[in-house]
């Protein structure tokens, strides 16, 4: 499984991760086989959120990673109207409490709300300072935000910016990517198949998509995870609620995808141009 830093001076993770949005709408058993199985193929880098399934997805988690917190890389999210200095905390705890844990590897603001930054990263200090959280980053920032973020905590604090990045969305290799690599931010992308909306037959790129595949004795869908992870510091995060989709998504950590495979797929999923704000879910 090939490894990205998280961070500019984090630790080395897989650069294919496991999701967990929706996750608790599957059936418990399989969520917690699907979230074990990855972790004994290498998937040990598992993304959550207290937004998803009101808190019932780090449940779910807690349970898969029972006996095994040891093997993991975990990360959870406050929602931005949680994001005051004691509302983030108090959040975290909250948190650690479902997953049944005293401490994250990495805590995120999932999104910019109306809470000054100050004021959260101050809590996320404090967290940090008393051990319950190692690290600290973002999601859906853009280089305005990241820049002010950056500001704030000062050079090399911020561990990650997770975004929305697939195939159809690219919207974040125009400057999103750039600032983060520039400044040892690692990228994790999330929804890296689209939100149900991975290229089928009908697409145009499809074709570009089963040759590469072919080639690399792979499926389409490790193809995609293996472009999204082309760069230095990209990281992406799929969901899988069962052990076969865990396998796939695995497969993808041992393809490395050569000058001749790049040129294609960019071709056939061009970037397009710079939207006027970051596009999210």
């Amino acid at each position: 499984m090939r490894t990205a830093p998280f961070g500019k001076s984090g630790p080395a993770v897989p650069v294919i991760g496991q999701g967990t949005w929706y996750i608790d709408e599957a059936r418990h058993d399989d969520a917690v086989k699907a979230l074990r199985h990855g972790i004994d193929l290498g998937l040990t880098h598992i993304d959550t959120a207290e937004m998803y399934g009101s808190g019932a997805a780090e449940e779910v988690i807690a349970d898969a990673i029972a006996g095994r917190r040891d093997e993991v890389f975990l990360v959870s999210k406050v929602l931005p109207y949680n994001a005051s200095r004691q509302g983030t905390i108090a959040a975290c705890e909250e948190s650690l409490a479902r997953l049944a844990t005293d401490h994250l590897d990495c805590y995120l603001i999932h999104w910019r709300g109306q809470h000054p930054l100050e004021d959260t990263f101050d809590a996320l200090e404090e967290l940090k300072v008393a051990g319950k959280i190692k690290s600290y980053g973002v999601s859906n920032f853009d280089v305005d935000d990241l820049e002010e973020a950056h500001e704030l905590v000062g050079d090399g604090k911020l561990a990650c910016n997770q975004v929305l990045y697939h195939l159809g969305q690219r919207a974040i290799e125009h400057a999103v990517l750039p600032w983060c690599a520039d400044n040892g931010v690692a990228v994790v992308a999330y929804s890296p198949f689209g939100h149900d909306a991975f290229p089928g037959p009908r697409h145009k790129g499809w074709e570009t998509l089963q040759t590469v595949a072919l080639k690399h004795s792979a499926t389409e869908r490790q193809i995609a995870l293996a472009f999204l992870t082309r760069g230095s510091g990209v990281l992406t995060i799929p969901k899988a609620a069962t052990t076969d989709h865990v396998t796939d998504n695995a497969g993808a950590g041992r393809i490395t995808l050569d000058a001749d495979d790049l040129a294609a797929i960019d071709a056939a999923f061009p970037k397009g141009r710079k939207p006027g704000h970051l596009p999210m879910l």
